[in-house]
């Protein structure tokens, strides 16, 4: 099977499951995760219409999509990995969707850079539903006076939120705790749910899902 035959497979898989809990499957966006694969494994995606890509990090992302950029027109980059405040600079200029604001730090070199190159990638805060030590995040209860400091004293929209569950604990209740705290900030995008869990954060109000391995294999981490 292809690459794209999984991408449309994915797709196929993420409108049945958007249908089955009564959503309108346009309302559910595929961001399809290309870390560590180089360019020529993702252009055959968007030669095959897809545009909607994340990746972990900065530099990564820099390197690999300039080129597709200039080939293929209406691309949106989201950034899902960690972000470095000594990294907010390139991160304004390469990304559209910010996914990991999680510190004030962040918050703050966000909004000086955004002033300063005029540009307004999308902003979602990084929740760390299980709170996890090693997981970047805010801690769920944490998570409303962050956001009112986003939005009070830096001066951020906040669009959406986003987390990563336990690996060894069932999403669903990790899911339905971002959604009820969306819910009660006003903030209206879910950014949850990845290759092996994306269908139940469809029924649990996601309209943004990562998915990597199910689309693009298997990857390999070059060896420390």
């Amino acid at each position: 099977m292809s690459i794209v035959d999984r991408l449309n497979d994915t797709k196929a898989a993420i409108a049945r499951a958007a249908a089955d809990c009564g959503r309108d499957p346009a309302t559910v966006t595929l961001v399809c995760v290309t870390k560590t694969f180089p360019a020529e494994d993702v252009a055959p995606l968007l030669a095959a219409g897809h545009r909607v890509f994340g990746e972990n990090r900065v530099q990564e992302a820099m390197g690999k999509w300039q080129g597709l950029r200039e080939t293929f027109s209406g691309i949106e980059l989201h950034l899902i990995g960690p972000l470095q405040s000594n990294k907010t600079k390139e991160a304004v200029e390469t990304f559209d969707v910010i996914q990991s604001v999680d510190r004030e730090k962040i918050a703050q070199s966000l909004a000086e850079e955004m002033k300063k190159q005029g540009k307004r990638p999308r902003l979602f805060v990084q929740v760390n539903t299980g709170a996890e030590p090693q997981k970047a995040g805010v801690l769920p209860q944490d998570a409303d006076a962050f956001i009112a400091l986003c939005r009070e004293k830096c001066g951020l929209k906040i669009s959406g939120l986003m987390c990563v569950p336990p690996v060894d604990e069932q999403a669903s209740p990790h899911f339905a705790l971002l959604a009820d705290i969306a819910k009660r900030n006003g903030v209206r995008d879910l950014s949850m749910g990845m290759s092996s869990d994306y269908e139940l954060a469809i029924q649990l109000g996601a309209n943004y899902v990562r998915v990597g391995s199910a689309i693009m294999g298997a990857r390999e981490y070059p060896q420390p």
